[in-house]
């Protein structure tokens, strides 16, 4: 029969069956979740000796690993005791790298934490694991360095563990994420259709959006140092969270007017959507479109966008070039928009 499915209660003519085969199972239960260890790292700090899995060398070539679960090929594992494995001795003149895995092996019927050996070789290369549907599947749990002459051992951990599942809320998310995990991604929704929904993380550092996902949203900056703004309408930015920390911007400020927006003092700036980071400055780029030829300047004239070094600003400062030095905007002239665009590194935790 082409067509096959289960587990159902009996076996039927439509191709249902009731009993799973080891290889069916795999088939079926690797969709489950990816291999890894039956732990999740929630906390801030870790101490690698309680962790599961946790392992020591013994006796120069016999590494302990401690108690632990894990998930494999689409097969649960476990270890309740410290096991003993083995390292073969390396008595050639150049090194090698060794595994260790839990293999899941299909035919044999278990799982069982094993040593894999590596070539000796000038730059050894550890031994990939096997992934075959069927047969023998591995994850690896520590990557051992073998010198030449039978050298001391160095292992180092190589283990996947587990993490907190992704949660979404429709409304209330900043305030939700206080009760959840640390590690967890959380989703605001917006199934109300008031903003636009977004991807968050609850971690070690603290709550953060980490992008948005739905439309860039609105703002509207405010212009100082000018002795006149534009009309709202006419002072746009769309902006949106990128990454953690960091977001992208687009502004457009247009002077819809028959008279120059002039600097005043010894600035003219732009409000950004989020407080820029001060430990380093931050440079933007820019042009103002002046197909007038307002206030006797050139078609196109390119601007720079600077926040200064020092605490976190909420504002970008304007500049032109003026041969090899930058000097402050002195206005938008008549009937011309200025537009500046690009990445900022925020300062959501006041650094």
């Amino acid at each position: 029969m082409a067509e096959v499915s289960y587990p159902f209660s009996q076996a039927n003519s439509s191709g249902g069956t009731e009993m799973v085969s080891q290889v069916q199972w795999q088939q079926m239960a690797h969709l489950w979740g990816g291999d890894r260890v039956d732990y999740q790292l929630t906390s801030s700090t870790l101490d690698p000796g309680a962790l599961p899995f946790a392992w020591r060398v013994i006796n120069g070539r016999t590494i302990s690993i401690d108690a632990g679960n894990a998930w494999v090929g689409g097969f649960y594992y476990q270890n309740t005791a410290p096991l003993n494995v083995e390292i073969d001795p390396n008595p050639t003149d150049r090194a090698r790298k060794d595994t260790i895995v839990i293999r899941a092996d299909v035919v044999k019927g278990s799982v069982n934490i094993v040593a894999v050996k590596g070539q000796p070789s000038i730059s050894p290369i550890a031994p990939r694991p096997q992934r075959s549907p069927g047969g023998i599947w591995e994850m690896v749990l520590l990557e051992v360095d073998v010198p030449a002459a039978n050298g001391a051992l160095s292992v180092y951990s190589r283990a996947s563990y587990d993490l907190p599942r992704p949660v979404a809320t429709p409304w209330n998310t900043r305030s939700t994420a206080d009760f959840i995990p640390k590690g967890t991604f959380i989703y605001d929704l917006d199934q109300d259709g008031g903003d636009s929904p977004y991807e968050a993380f609850a971690g070690r550092d603290g709550y953060m959006v980490t992008r948005h996902l739905g439309k860039a949203r609105p703002y509207t900056p405010t212009l100082w140092g000018v002795n006149n703004q534009p009309a709202e309408v006419d002072r746009v930015c769309w902006w949106r969270w990128i990454a953690p920390n960091a977001y992208h911007f687009n502004m457009k400020l247009r002077n819809s007017t028959s008279a120059d927006i002039v600097t005043t003092g010894w600035y003219m700036q732009a409000s950004l959507p989020n407080t820029a980071n001060g430990r380093t400055a931050q440079v933007f780029q820019g042009y103002i479109d002046n197909p007038a030829g307002g206030a006797g300047k050139a078609w196109m004239t390119s601007v720079t966008g600077v926040t200064w070094e020092g605490p976190g600003t909420t504002a970008v400062n304007f500049y032109t070039p003026a041969g090899d030095s930058l000097n402050v905007l002195q206005g938008i002239p008549a009937h011309s928009t200025l537009y500046l665009s690009g990445t900022v590194e925020s300062d959501i935790f006041t650094q």
